[in-house]
């Protein structure tokens, strides 16, 4: 991907409640931030796991990331259509080091016919015990997934394909216009 030199990159850095680092995302473009949201795009990133593997991601994605909800939501756009990938989370935070969250492991995938499923249920359960998470963080996870699910099926932003095909083309011409400046 040519860099855009008018947007400014960033990292998104999950961790684990323990402070492990779980993932890695370089380099992803910040787009728009209001007081309680940013969104970011990332389009064939290095993805670094904690173990110190890594891989790129396939197609781009218009991430939203939220300060009152514990959740984040990745937006994939796909040739066929948009694929949701909401990963159950602390609100982000913004340093020299890029956006950060702590990882709660309840994932929720959005399909396009609107299937909905909750995924690493099993790794949650575990992690309750293994990593100690207080009642009130498990409580906190467990009124957000509702939020969540309630958003997800009344297709509320940022699940409205319209509203990130938005998202994705104001990047695109952003792209288009740095191309321009740079002839």
């Amino acid at each position: 991907m040519k860099e855009v030199d008018n947007m400014r990159y960033i990292n998104i850095i999950s961790y684990k409640h323990d402070g492990e680092l779980h993932r890695v995302w370089e380099k992803a473009i910040f787009l728009y931030e209001e007081e309680d949201m940013v969104v970011l795009i990332n389009d064939k990133v290095k993805v670094i796991d904690g173990d110190g593997r890594y891989w790129k991601t396939r197609e781009p994605a218009v991430c939203f990331f939220f300060k009152k909800y514990w959740f984040n939501v990745i937006s994939m756009i796909r040739k066929d259509n948009i694929y949701y990938y909401c990963n159950l989370s602390s609100p982000y935070v913004i340093d020299s080091e890029g956006l950060k969250y702590i990882d709660y492991d309840l994932d929720i995938k959005l399909f396009p016919d609107g299937e909905m499923v909750v995924v690493d249920k099993d790794e949650y359960q575990f992690n309750i015990d293994n990593l100690h998470y207080p009642e009130e963080i498990t409580k906190i996870i467990n009124k957000h997934l509702n939020i969540l699910t309630d958003m997800i099926k009344e297709r509320k932003k940022p699940f409205n394909d319209e509203y990130v095909r938005e998202w994705y083309q104001y990047y695109l011409e952003k792209v288009n216009e740095n191309e321009r400046s740079t002839l």
